[in-house]
This record gives structure tokens, C-alpha cells and sequence, in this order.
């Protein structure tokens, strides 16, 4: 378990990053693209001296890491327009309930949950149920724009993509990296993967008179890179731990980190939770503890 804590450590510390963009000024967008590389890096420290890392395009998993790669950063570029065109709820919402996808996946096609009972059903059902009541908010309207039929796409596009991004994650995961322990080469080449694509699409924004590089964005994407790649390394790993249980590890893993922020959000944001968001987070714990009680016990 220790593992899948620090996986959660690690996230929720991320959402602290972006939470506090804004107070400085940061282009949060460039930070995204400029974390990868400082990503990257962080896995190279981390990289045991037992192991060393090249890119095999031999390698089937090496194609397919690295596109892996790639649909991170559409997920993060659609989520952003998401947000901005059909605001943090809707997207909040596509974004935690696409955990659904994965674990199914790993109930049906892996067979890694065979030890699944009735109550850690329950746990999944209430899990669902309490990721959207837990970050159902009322959004104010501060723009007068009228949503377009397109825009309604975002939200599903967003579902989608987060979906098969960490349904694929624990797809490959299982495959190619847990037989070989391979964790770090195995996360370093996802991450080529974005930093050419993110490169690719951050110059062409630049080209295009879109974005202008700033150094804050730069100085902002290595506390947000180091987390980003703790986080997906120790989920790896926790992974690993339970056999690739998907459909244990993600759901805790989610509810987790929704729990934990809102505390954080609470307590040093002092954002306000209404009356179904404390019924979700309850519904929360409840689902945490019906999920994992085998492995607790």
C-alpha cells in the first residue's frame, strides 16, 4: 500500500501546482508541455544502476509507449479546452468518472479481479457515485457565450481519451513491464513520446503567434514535472503490487486523491463543499473501505 500512498502523494501535489498557477501568473499550458522533459530527467535520476535505458523500436512495446505518450498530452490539451469552454465541472466530471473504463477493462479482458465479492462490487458502484457527487459545483457564469452543439463533445471527447489513456497504461503495464521490472525505461519512453509530440505543438503555437514562451513557465514545470513523474512511477508500481488489479488499485487511487484534495482545498483554499459534495466524500471512505478490505486486512 505504501506504493499507491505516494502515488496519491504525488497527484494530489500536482493539483496543488495548477491550484496555484493563477496567483503567479503562470501560462499554465506551456507548463504542461515544459513538465515532460523535466520528467524525463527525474526518471534518469531515479533509473537504478542495474538498468539502463535506449529506445528499442524493435521493441513492440516501444511504438506503443510512446503513443501512449502522446495521447497524455491530448488528454491534458482537451481537458484544458473542456474547462475553458464547458467549465470544471463537466470536465472535473468526465475526467473521474472515465475510471470506470479501465476497470472494467481489467474485471473482463485482464481477469485480474477473479477475487472480486459482491462488496467490492458495492465499492465500485458507490465509488462512481461519489466521484460525481463529490465534484458536482456550481459554476458561475462569467461569460455571456452561448454553448455550442460542438462544445457538448468536449466533455465525452475528455471521458474518452482519460480512459483509454490509463485503460492502456494498465494494459502495458501488465504486458510488457511487470515480467521484466523494466518500471522507469518502461515510463521514460512514454514520456519521449509527449515531449515530441508537446514540442511539436507548443513550437507551432509559437510560429503561429499563439503563444509567447515565458520563463515562468519554465521555472513552474519542475515542481509540477517531479510529482507528475513520482506519481506515475509509484502508481506503476503499485500496480505491480497487486498483480495489476486495476479495478482494486484505480478506484482507491481516485477516490484518494479527490478526498485528499478537498481537505487541502478546505483548509488552505478555503473552497466551499455543499451538502452533495460532503454526501460524495463520504460515499468516498465508505467505497475506499469496500473496495480494499481484503488487502486491508
Amino acid at each position: 500500500m505504501i506504493y499507491l500512498a505516494l502515488s496519491v502523494f504525488f497527484s494530489v501535489l500536482l493539483l496543488i501546482n495548477f491550484r496555484v498557477h493563477p496567483r503567479f501568473g503562470v501560462n499554465t499550458f506551456q507548463a504542461i508541455i515544459l513538465n515532460y522533459p523535466v520528467c524525463f530527467l527525474t526518471g534518469l535520476i531515479f533509473l537504478p544502476s542495474t538498468q539502463h535505458f535506449s529506445v528499442d523500436f524493435a521493441q513492440p512495446s516501444t511504438l506503443f509507449a510512446m503513443l501512449l505518450g502522446v495521447g497524455f498530452v491530448v488528454t491534458f490539451l482537451l481537458s484544458g479546452v473542456s474547462t475553458q469552454r464547458m467549465g470544471i465541472t463537466a470536465t472535473s466530471l468526465a475526467n473521474n468518472i472515465s475510471l470506470v473504463i479501465p476497470v472494467i477493462f481489467s474485471l473482463v479482458v485482464l481477469k485480474t479481479s477473479q477475487n472480486f465479492d459482491g462488496l467490492n462490487y458495492l465499492g465500485l458502484v458507490l465509488a462512481i457515485v461519489a466521484v460525481v457527487l463529490s465534484t458536482l459545483k456550481k459554476e458561475e457564469n462569467t461569460e455571456n457565450r452561448s454553448v455550442k452543439t460542438s462544445d457538448w463533445l468536449l466533455p465525452i471527447a475528455v471521458f474518452t481519451m482519460y480512459g483509454i489513456t490509463n485503460t492502456t497504461f494498465n494494459f502495458l503495464n501488465a504486458k510488457y513491464v511487470t515480467a521484466s521490472g523494466n518500471t522507469i525505461p518502461f515510463t521514460l519512453t512514454i514520456l519521449i513520446g509527449s515531449i515530441v509530440f508537446g514540442g511539436i505543438v507548443l513550437t507551432l503555437r509559437v510560429i503561429q503567434g499563439k503563444e509567447k514562451l515565458e520563463l515562468k513557465s519554465l521555472w513552474a514545470a519542475f515542481p509540477l514535472g517531479i510529482p507528475n513523474f513520482l506519481s506515475f512511477y509509484f502508481l506503476l508500481k503499485a500496480l505491480d503490487a497487486f498483480q495489476n488489479n486495476g479495478a482494486f488499485v484505480l478506484p482507491i487511487y481516485n477516490i484518494s486523491v479527490i478526498l485528499i484534495s478537498a481537505f487541502i482545498a478546505l483548509i488552505f483554499f478555503q473552497e466551499k463543499l455543499s451538502n452533495l459534495n460532503k454526501i460524495g466524500l463520504a460515499l468516498a471512505v465508505i467505497a475506499i473501505g469496500l473496495i480494499s478490505y481484503q488487502g486491508l486486512v
